[in-house]
């Protein structure tokens, strides 16, 4: 009997996950499609309008390349890693059993749909597509919300791996004890 319950909370700790990770990743890309068209309907091209002035501004700029405007002559390869991204947090989703370990992969694959839905359907052509960025802090390169929700989502899953980390040293550490005891 105890192995039902045990199994039956491990599937309910599942569902919970790929909920958390499928909301997250619906509303990060949502969230980030929305304000991209809202930047691209209202804002100059190049152009900037301050938010707090010397702090926030909203730049309208298209990036080609990667994060910082990096390898901007190959577009097409950011296309394959995003799709490439996407495709694994999708495929490994109903092995994930921890909610954190959901919200922290929903972050990154909304954030990679964000940019890749760029990337294939907005200019200059498809799969080869400029990516929309307008927020801008003046001290960083101008960014959007899908780079937000990748970043996040990253810091998360380095959070998850150090927690697991510990929870496995102390749990060698209690087996250790246990084993060590006459």
């Amino acid at each position: 009997m105890h192995l039902v319950q045990t199994a039956g909370r491990a599937n309910q700790i599942s569902g919970r996950a790929v909920a958390a990770l499928s909301l997250t990743a619906a509303a990060g890309l949502i969230t980030d499609q929305v304000t991209k068209a809202v930047a691209l309907a209202t804002l100059p091209e190049g152009g900037t309008v301050p938010v707090i002035d010397g702090v926030l501004h909203w730049t309208l700029q298209r990036n080609p390349g990667a994060a910082f405007s990096l390898f901007t002559r190959v577009p097409a390869l950011f296309t394959v890693l995003a799709f490439a991204i996407s495709a694994g947090i999708i495929w490994y989703a109903r092995r994930v059993r921890e909610t954190g370990l959901g919200f922290a992969l929903g972050f990154v694959l909304g954030g990679a749909l964000g940019n890749l839905a760029d990337r294939i359907f907005r200019p200059p052509s498809a799969f080869q597509g400029h990516v929309v960025d307008f927020i801008d802090f003046r001290v960083w390169p101008t960014f959007n919300i899908a780079d937000v929700c990748v970043v996040t989502g990253a810091a998360l899953l380095f959070l998850h791996s150090v927690r697991a980390e510990r929870a496995d040293k102390r749990a060698a550490a209690a087996g250790d004890d246990a084993a060590a005891a006459p």
